[in-house]
């Protein structure tokens, strides 16, 4: 498994807090974020797309977003087709998200999660198998929405 990891500027330290817990769980990563330097005040769209396009190229499995909140990540994020971004903050969401809903990110934020509360609820998300019956259909009927209207 390979993750996808971006951040802007709100998201700095708490990334760097992943990294480390991906690192020490031997999970390999690519960091798409930004890191201190450069512009003060990135955008974080432009930060949300090349964590997306590896999901979507195939080049990783699962994404992980963070900013202040969670909310513009993962708002920029599922303009994305083929992404299905969750907003969590909780290990239950989080795991509720990838079996219910088959998302392949998540987002949070770092002024609103600890360290801690982080790897518990990226623990939850990437051990979580999409469930199939139900949940496959209803998935398959969100794709079928962005379809239609991505053209």
């Amino acid at each position: 498994m390979k993750i996808a990891i971006s951040n802007d500027h709100g998201g700095i330290n708490l990334k760097i807090a992943l990294k480390k817990y991906l690192d020490d769980k031997g999970i390999e990563y690519i960091d798409y974020g930004y890191n201190a330097g450069g512009e003060p005040n990135p955008d974080y769209p432009d930060y949300a797309m090349p964590a997306c396009e590896a999901i979507v190229n195939g080049t990783c499995d699962l994404g992980i977003l963070i900013c202040g909140t969670g909310i513009g990540m993962s708002i920029a994020a599922n303009k994305v087709p083929g992404i299905r971004c969750g907003h969590t903050h909780d290990t239950f969401s989080a795991r509720m998200t990838r079996i219910h809903n088959h998302a392949n990110m998540i987002a949070f934020g770092e002024r609103v999660i600890g360290e801690g509360v982080m790897c518990d609820i990226v623990e939850a998300f990437i051990n979580a198998t999409p469930a199939d019956g139900r949940h496959l259909r209803r998935v398959e009927k969100i794709t079928a929405i962005e379809q239609k209207y991505s053209k």
